[in-house]
């Protein structure tokens, strides 16, 4: 049986016992007083009338009586039928909103109203659910298309490896395999960082002792041909920066940081400056570069997917985008706080802050 029909019955079966408990009510207080056979006048009565036995009024109760519960089960069941499908309105919207949801569409909320009651609450907490939902499916979206440019930047560093021995076929060979075999082994640290990163608000991937200072070094010296070709400079400076993360998910953080700062930098003579340095809680990474002037409210979106500081450029290395909304969500992950703030000769200053560690050594 449905909720309806258990509900329409369950207010009639109440009903019925009220009116039976009624009954009972009226035979055991007024009725056992009345005398079972004599017959006797009732002096104060002007009409003069006989005064009623228990039989007599038995026999014109009882059946009145049944006519009585007749009626009140039959009101039982219709009003309970309406009451019921009133109290269960809620219900259905929330079950029509279930459906439309089931069918793909999260957009749609129930927006109960009326006072905050238990099935308001219900409603409420089911729009939030809703509300999460349709984030965490715009997210994996977003993850979606963030994997594919991602994979862009060591392809990108390989493909400059690759261009350098063809053109100069007097360099280090055996430089250029190192290289390679080092993007191309990050290139699978990051698919896998991609990986973790898609449960990173769960902080599932396992942390580690990591310095700051190393990675940036790292990034710098991976990127180093894509800058010499860009024309920019880039300095790397700072102290040993102890945090705990995902090594893979910090170094892409840091490679994302230096190549954009490389690529969105003058078309000559550019400057990229990659600094760390340890606060007494948090341990902080600098990178700023030349370029052209940004304003506040310009590098406010620039964290947000398929932002950018320039104009589209059609180049191997622009990217679409996405790199510092990588970035936002890894430092989101590692607890810490990014900052973008432009520089007044051109550029911008992006910072970021992760929680400090004791310095990891060896014995």
């Amino acid at each position: 049986m449905s909720v309806r029909v258990k509900l329409t019955l369950s207010y009639a079966g109440f009903l019925m016992l009220a009116g039976a408990l009624l009954l009972a009510a009226v035979w055991m207080f007024l009725l056992r007083y009345v005398p079972d056979r004599a017959m006797l006048i009732n002096p104060d009565d002007r009409t003069h009338g006989v005064f009623p036995v228990r039989s007599a009024l038995l026999h014109v109760f009882a059946p009145r009586a049944a006519a009585v519960l007749a009626v009140l089960l039959v009101f039982g069941l219709v009003g309970g039928w309406l009451l019921a499908g009133r109290m269960l309105a809620p219900l259905t919207r929330i079950t029509d909103a279930t459906r439309t949801a089931t069918n793909g569409s999260l957009s749609h909320r129930i927006r109960l109203p009326g006072r905050k009651d238990e099935f308001r609450e219900l409603a409420d907490a089911f729009d939030t659910m809703l509300t999460r939902l349709e984030a965490h499916v715009a997210e994996q979206q977003r993850f979606a298309a963030n994997a594919s440019h991602e994979l862009r930047t060591p392809l990108a560093v390989s493909k400059t490896l690759i261009d350098l021995a063809r053109t100069d076929p007097h360099h280090d060979t055996h430089e250029i395999i190192d290289r390679l075999h080092a993007v191309n082994t990050r290139a699978i640290d990051l698919t896998e960082a991609l990986l973790l990163l898609s449960r990173a608000d769960q902080r599932s991937f396992t942390r580690q002792p990591v310095d700051l200072s190393l990675l940036a070094e790292e990034a710098t010296e991976t990127l180093l041909p894509l800058a010499e070709k860009h024309g920019v400079t880039i300095e790397t400076s700072g102290d040993i920066s102890p945090t705990t993360g995902s090594p893979a998910l910090l170094l892409q953080l840091t490679t994302n940081l230096v190549h954009n700062a490389i690529v969105h930098n003058l078309p000559e003579q550019g400057t990229v400056w990659v600094h760390t340095s340890v606060r007494p809680k948090t341990v902080v990474l600098t990178v700023e570069n030349t370029g052209e002037q940004v304003t506040p409210e310009r590098a406010s979106t620039l964290t947000e997917p398929f932002q950018r500081g320039t104009e589209r450029l059609h180049t191997d290395h622009a990217g679409v985008g996405l790199g510092l909304a990588i970035v936002k969500t890894i430092t989101r992950a590692h607890d810490g706080t990014l900052t973008l703030t432009p520089r007044p000769a051109g550029g911008i200053r992006i910072t970021v802050e992760l929680p400090a560690t004791a310095p990891h050594t060896d014995r």
